[in-house]
């Protein structure tokens, strides 16, 4: 990862599977990623961030730039995605977040009055704030030679507004839940500063070089139809619209955008109309059931449980292959329906990906 810097002369696209199925044309073959493709279950990636902080980790593009292409190295995957995290925009907003071992993300000083709100920045330069992860999209995006795709991404507002009041990781999120209950003025104020700034940041990314974006709604699952349509849907929305006019303006490219809400199956026919260009599914969701909902003009992604790549290898042959049938070989991107977990043996990462490619290719040809 010691190219130029500069987010212009990009090598040329060799396998734009990824970006044809997202925008819904033909592909030969079932396009495959996986969410934290970049992550602790390679022993690479356990090397490189060895003695380093997590988000100090973040915020060096050379070894975003390293832990980004390690699962290329291992695997025919059809897109990169950047390695970064989505608690860098609370940062950028002014608020502390460490990674404590055996707890994860922390807020030693979550939100928990209104009052609160005050202390937020309130306008961000994006550029300033979260310039290292532009720097590790243009360094990636030269580095990966053109091989695949490069996928930017962000939290959504009530994932990220989530963490800032809970000040971590919860299994009710309770305390952010009774923002939205209590103190419904103060909880849009904050998501609308939220979605701004994503906004920016999004844009700032393809800048950078991405040539995808996927919106990641992680925590959508907390909230009940009502409370999704109030605090989340609108700001996921306005996301969509405001990156893509502010691409036009900036005369940048108009990549696909994603979106990932989890658990929100009574949303995926109002996500489908949300302005993205392919809805994220988890694996709770029967594929058939999933298309009747979004309809015919998205592309879906997903469903795979994560679980199943603990199967023997010819297991997770068979699901793939059913899953292929379910959802179809075309406009469609096939995924895991959550991230991967730590302690997954990278071979059945590989039988997976590999598998997606065999049996779409075989259905394909039939």
């Amino acid at each position: 990862c010691s190219f130029s810097c500069s987010p212009k002369g990009f090598p040329k696209l060799k396998n734009d599977t990824f970006l044809r199925a997202a925008r819904g044309e033909e592909t030969e073959h079932t396009p495959v990623w996986c969410m934290r493709q970049a992550g602790r279950y390679l022993p690479e990636f356990r090397e490189t961030r060895a003695a380093q902080d997590f988000f100090a980790t973040c915020r060096s593009p050379k070894l975003c730039c390293e832990l980004t292409l390690q699962p290329l190295r291992r695997f025919p995957l059809d897109a990169a995605i950047i390695f970064s995290d989505i608690l860098v925009v609370p940062q950028a907003l002014g608020m502390e977040v460490i990674m404590v071992p055996g707890k994860g993300p922390t807020f030693p000083e979550p939100l928990k009055e209104v009052e609160d709100l005050l202390k937020l920045r309130q306008k961000v330069d994006v550029t300033a704030e979260l310039g290292y992860v532009f720097q590790a999209i243009t360094l990636t995006r030269h580095s990966l030679e053109g091989k695949v795709p490069l996928i930017g991404f962000s939290g959504a507002p009530w994932t990220l507004m989530s963490y800032m009041i809970e000040g971590g990781g919860s299994t009710t999120m309770a305390k952010a839940k009774s923002w939205l209950y209590r103190h419904p003025e103060a909880s849009h104020r904050l998501l609308r500063l939220l979605a701004d700034v994503v906004t920016d940041y999004l844009v700032g990314q393809v800048a950078a070089g991405a040539q995808a974006l996927q919106l990641f709604e992680s925590h959508a699952g907390h909230l009940g139809p009502e409370q999704f349509q109030e605090f989340a849907l609108p700001y996921i929305r306005d996301i969509a619209r405001g990156v893509k006019s502010k691409l036009k303006a900036e005369a940048l490219p108009l990549v696909p955008m994603i979106i990932f809400a989890k658990d929100a199956h009574y949303a995926l026919g109002d996500l489908a109309q949300a302005g993205y260009e392919v809805v994220g599914l988890d694996w709770t969701i029967r594929p058939q059931e999933a298309r009747a909902q979004t309809g015919k003009d998205v592309t879906l992604q997903g469903n795979l449980d994560p679980c199943a790549l603990y199967a023997p290898k010819e297991k997770i042959g068979e699901l793939v292959k059913k899953m292929l049938e379910g959802f179809g070989t075309q406009r469609y991107i096939a995924n895991l329906g959550h991230g991967l977990y730590p302690d997954m043996n990278p071979e059945h990462v590989g039988a997976f990906v590999e598998a997606v490619h065999a049996h779409s290719r075989h259905i394909n040809k039939h």
